[in-house]
């Protein structure tokens, strides 16, 4: 019944799902509206996502993200101005509260406008950091385009970004093939050492970022060099809000989406990977990818003959209890099942203070829109409150943190194992029936035995 069930609200949510899983509402704060035709194919490639659009100007006196403080917008994307302020109505406090409202915020930069003020402090929260000197811009002499940067070499050439490490879901580099990034004067930022900042996209390691207003021949005073310049970086909240920095918006024009260029190496003229790469880094921003949520959770006792009742909120101690956790992924419009990637893990925690029990849970089952994680085990020899615990947080993919309580109680008098079932307890046994014996033995002797005759004592006559 509980299966029949989950699968018809599966059904009934895949119906009215959003393309977004946090809403269709879209922000585009620039300089002036008519820039937007700069944008056109991004912009198309948002509506044709069923994004509802709204170009605002930072001046402009309808500009608010709340209203009665609930969101009206649920994705604000800011593109180069060439204002140092945002206006009051985009404050760093403001933009901070849009964030901790699970907002999500797209933030484009570039090397050929200054970034605006409260930008720059929004970031500096977020642990990113920015070169204090405003032209600044990423050069590599070794990966850019011969064909559009001949001479400045800041048109750079980078593949399609694959994972640091292995346990990460790719997101951002499936079927780029020779494809490369275009990244046309752009802006490098550092990033601390916060666990919510993830790169998406590094600086190669002959990179660097410098003035190119400053002619020296040779540059002593760098802001950053190599893969500490992070090109594309994200931030995802406790609360899983995203906020994404493309440290170059020219890669969003429509002259870079498809664009044919050459490399140094000699190698032949390739197409760019700008239009699906910028369609992945704004679906995730946006979170049309990477959410995860959980669609029921169940726990019972797996002992024979004991009642299966579903979520119980009692058990006692040396139980053996089953667990599952049924996981979905958002995928851009359709919930899947989420799958795992290989050499990682989504692990149970049995905890009172600390956990007594951190098991990996293996798949179980498959359904329309969901994966089973499923696992046993016996309850430790320890009465209290405990959790049932998943806590699976990875970059790229929203938070789960699904915990449930239950009481352990100790035995009670009448669930010990009887003294016959214990062999250390048979010797004892075995003593306390010989004294029984023993003494039921006596008295029977005692009792059946016939007593001892006494003997005739005749008096003698005395004359």
């Amino acid at each position: 019944m509980r299966t029949l069930l989950s699968f018809l609200l599966l059904a009934l949510a895949s119906v009215v799902a959003a393309i977004s899983t946090s809403g269709h509402r879209l922000l585009v704060v620039l300089d002036d509206v008519a820039d937007k035709a700069t944008y056109s194919k991004f912009f198309a490639d948002l509506a044709e996502r069923e994004f509802k659009i709204t170009y605002e100007t930072p001046k402009s006196d309808s500009l608010n993200l709340f209203n009665l403080g609930e969101r009206t917008y649920d994705h604000v994307l800011f593109l180069p101005v060439h204002t140092k302020g945002l206006g009051p109505n985009l404050t760093p406090k403001t933009l901070l509260d849009f964030v901790n409202a699970q907002g999500n915020i797209l933030l484009a930069l570039s090397a050929n406008t200054t970034t605006p003020t409260s930008l720059v402090s929004l970031l500096s929260e977020l642990d990113i950091t920015l070169p204090t000197d405003r032209n600044s811009l990423v050069v590599d002499h070794f990966n850019y385009d011969i064909t559009s940067a001949a001479d400045s070499h800041h048109v750079l050439l980078l593949p399609a970004p694959k994972p640091v490490r292995a346990g990460i879901k790719d997101f951002f580099s499936d079927d780029a093939g020779s494809k490369l990034i275009a990244f046309p004067r752009g802006v490098g930022a550092v990033l601390g050492n916060g666990e919510l900042l993830n790169p998406i996209l590094r600086a190669p390691p002959t990179a660097y970022s410098y003035n190119p207003k400053e002619q020296a021949e040779v540059v002593d005073d760098l802001f950053a060099a190599g893969q500490q310049l992070s090109l594309v970086s994200t931030v995802q909240a406790r609360n899983n809000a995203r906020v994404t920095v493309v440290g170059s918006a020219e890669m969003l024009q429509d002259k870079w989406f498809d664009a044919s260029v050459t490399k140094l190496d000699g190698k032949p003229v390739v197409q760019t990977f700008n239009r699906e790469f910028a369609k992945r880094v704004s679906g995730w921003t946006f979170q049309e990818i990477g959410v995860l949520k959980v669609n029921w959770v169940e726990h019972h006792l797996e002992e024979e003959g004991a009642p299966n009742d579903s979520n119980p909120e009692m058990y006692r101690v040396k139980n053996n209890v089953s667990y599952t956790i049924s996981l979905a992924e958002y995928a851009w419009d359709h919930w899947i099942g989420f799958n795992v990637p290989e050499s990682d893990q989504v692990q149970l925690e049995f905890s009172m203070l600390s956990p007594f029990h951190r098991l990996n849970l293996k798949e179980e089952s498959r359904r329309l829109a969901a994966v089973h994680y499923h696992t046993v085990f016996t309850i430790p020899d320890q009465h209290g409150i405990f959790n049932f615990k998943v806590n699976y947080k990875r970059p790229f993919l929203s938070n789960i943190e699904e915990k449930n309580t239950v009481s352990v109680r100790h035995m009670a008098h009448d669930e010990w194992p009887r003294s016959y079932a214990i062999s250390g307890a048979w010797p004892w046994i075995a003593g306390i029936g010989a004294t029984v014996s023993g003494f039921l033995g006596f008295v029977a002797l005692w009792m059946y035995s016939a007593p001892v005759a006494a003997k005739k004592v005749t008096a003698k006559k005395t004359q």
